[in-house]
């Protein structure tokens, strides 16, 4: 009564699995880091234009991306026109996931690296908070 299926399914293995590429879980874990990395270098890249000691911090991170891709990432300081600390959350939230990608990948420079932007743009949020009681304080 019915027709039976004259095509392969979907879910057949394919005849020559070994065609494409295949990568390796630490060259997913490559990817994903330079990425966030990258991201957390734009990020940087912005809240050097009006901070000292960020030009700094966006190099180590450059390094780091092209240490991981093998080459170095294209630096553009786009303006978002968004206030700092939004920015500096941003970051913050960032090194975040760098730091888990390096924990699981053990790269201890990046997961160094990363704890230390984590912990600057910690200090840099709690900064206009503290100035501001100091004032109110006179």
């Amino acid at each position: 009564m019915y027709e039976p299926i004259r095509t392969k399914s979907v879910h057949t293995p394919a005849d020559h699995a070994d065609d494409f590429p295949h990568r390796s879980r630490e060259e997913e874990l490559d990817i994903q880091l330079a990425g966030h990395l990258a991201a957390l270098l734009a990020v940087t890249d912005e809240l050097g234009i009006g901070e000292a000691g960020i030009g700094e911090a966006g190099d180590r991170i450059a390094e780091q991306v092209a240490r991981l891709r093998g080459a170095p990432p294209a630096r553009h300081a786009g303006r978002t026109d968004a206030p700092a600390s939004v920015l500096h959350r941003r970051a913050h939230a960032l090194a975040g996931r760098a730091l888990v990608v390096a924990a699981s990948r053990a790269d201890t420079a990046v997961a160094i690296l990363a704890a230390e932007r984590m912990d600057a743009h910690t200090a840099a949020l709690a900064a206009p908070a503290a100035s501001a009681r100091l004032v109110g304080a006179h």
